[in-house]
């Protein structure tokens, strides 16, 4: 009913830009938080970065500064503006948001959603 895609990965030097973008479509009635986390290879998942509805946002440490989160409404949309990025921001990259949608006539229920991912490597 609720689909999350992102797009935006691939292949940068180091000290490069990238922007992801995570389009949520589907029976939507709102979306409240929208959030970007990673995960690299034999790593666990972590928290990026995240925009709320109200549009405050939140930076792990790890990327303050150099990344920036932002949020289109009428699309549904969030963006990761990612620059500066070095080898240790290679990861595939998820997108999360906490989606209130119709479930059938009357019905809605509000729950979170992920994307699949996108790879973002950060090499020379």
């Amino acid at each position: 009913q609720v689909q999350l895609v992102e797009s935006g990965g691939g292949l940068v030097q180091p000290g490069g830009s990238l922007r992801l973008s995570c389009a949520a479509s589907g029976s939507i009635i709102n979306i409240g938080g929208m959030l970007w986390y990673r995960q690299g290879s034999g790593k666990e998942r972590e928290l990026v970065a995240s925009i709320a509805g109200g549009d405050s946002t939140y930076y792990a440490d790890f990327v303050k500064g150099r990344f920036t989160i932002s949020r289109d409404n009428a699309k549904n949309t969030v963006y990761l503006q990612m620059n500066g990025l070095q080898p240790e921001d290679t990861a595939v990259y998820y997108c999360n948001a906490d989606v209130l949608a119709s479930t059938g006539p009357y019905a809605y229920r509000r729950r979170a959603y992920w994307g699949q991912g996108t790879q973002v490597t950060v090499s020379s």
